[in-house]
């Protein structure tokens, strides 16, 4: 792994894409807004390994209408729509006030077709304060009759080959789970030379009120997230990596709400975690990983995280 990620003194940094990350535990976008709201009231998100900013398109987006999201049994279903100020909007209103603080900030980014996504990453490129870009792929390609960029193997090449001719800055690309195999749309992101993949996005679902008799949500289907897409997540996590793992670092996220949780990702290949739903109702949660994470290696005898990388592929079980 050490071709990946280069260790560093601490048990939890590490150096990835050329940047030092303090500890891989990283927030997830979509469930932590961008940041402000927890580093004004309840914590220093300088303590945070990263953070991914919630969606970014080229214009503002107001999203869906209401009922935008649902609790479901071990988990949610949410329908946001993608609602974002807008790219320009956040580098001159919402940035500044990040780059107080000593994280690393990657931005989510996606758009309606190939065209608003090269806007994006071609205007983050050139914007200061923003370490990495991630891709949503999950995002339907309205010139292709609405199919989810991250569906089609050819489509996805294209976009992630494109964007990486304008953007100098580390490209990861959030993968969605909603395919037949996730490692062809993998095979296809490392072939046009991404940076890194992050596993998984949210689960297809819907939710339906018995007494009203129709879809709870307004748009009648949306991404479940949550502890139920846990062994989800693992397991593709685990397929992609036991394929390209020596290729390309994955970036797990999906159902992790403990550091034991996290723990599962790292022995399937994750190099690095995004904490998401669980900080609607423990914002604290990432820190508590991290603690944990330092808690395991101390009481397994482990130097650094890097040493239990993928190692759940090495066991026979018997």
């Amino acid at each position: 792994m050490e071709k990946i990620v280069k260790p560093l003194e601490d048990s939890l940094s590490y150096e990835l894409f050329g940047i030092k990350f303090k500890n891989p535990v990283w927030t997830a976008s979509g469930c932590f807004s961008y940041g402000l709201e927890v580093a004004e009231n309840l914590y220093d998100i300088s303590k945070l390994g990263a953070m991914v900013v919630k969606g970014l398109s080229y214009k503002p987006r107001t999203g869906n209408p209401p009922q935008r999201i649902v609790e479901t049994p071990a988990g949610m279903l949410n329908s946001i729509g993608l609602q974002n100020p807008g790219v320009e909007y956040f580098s001159k209103n919402i940035l500044p006030k990040l780059r107080k603080y000593d994280t690393i900030i990657i931005a989510n980014v996606f758009g309606e077709d190939e065209e608003e996504y090269l806007k994006v990453g071609e205007f983050l490129d050139k914007t200061e304060g923003v370490h990495a870009l991630e891709l949503n792929v999950s995002c339907p390609n309205v010139k292709k009759g609405g199919i989810a960029f991250g569906s089609d193997p050819d489509t996805l090449y294209n976009l992630v080959y494109k964007l990486k001719q304008i953007t100098s800055k580390p490209l990861l690309v959030k993968l969605s789970p909603n395919v037949t195999d996730i490692t062809q749309t993998a095979q296809a992101c490392v072939e046009a030379k991404t940076d890194g993949l992050v596993l998984i996005n949210t689960l297809l679902g819907m939710a339906i009120d018995v007494n009203k008799e129709q879809p709870i949500l307004a748009t009648k289907t949306g991404g479940l997230s949550g502890p139920a897409i846990l062994p989800v997540a693992v397991r593709m996590i685990y397929q992609v990596f036991e394929k390209y793992g020596s290729a390309v670092p994955i970036i797990g996220v999906g159902g992790i709400t403990t550091a034991e949780d996290a723990l599962q990702h790292f022995l399937a290949g994750a190099v690095a975690v995004q904490i998401g739903t669980a900080n609607f109702y423990d914002p604290y949660s990432p820190l508590k990983v991290i603690e944990g994470l330092k808690n395991h290696l101390n009481k397994k005898g482990y130097k650094h995280i890097l040493e239990i990388i993928g190692k759940a592929h090495k066991l026979k079980i018997t």
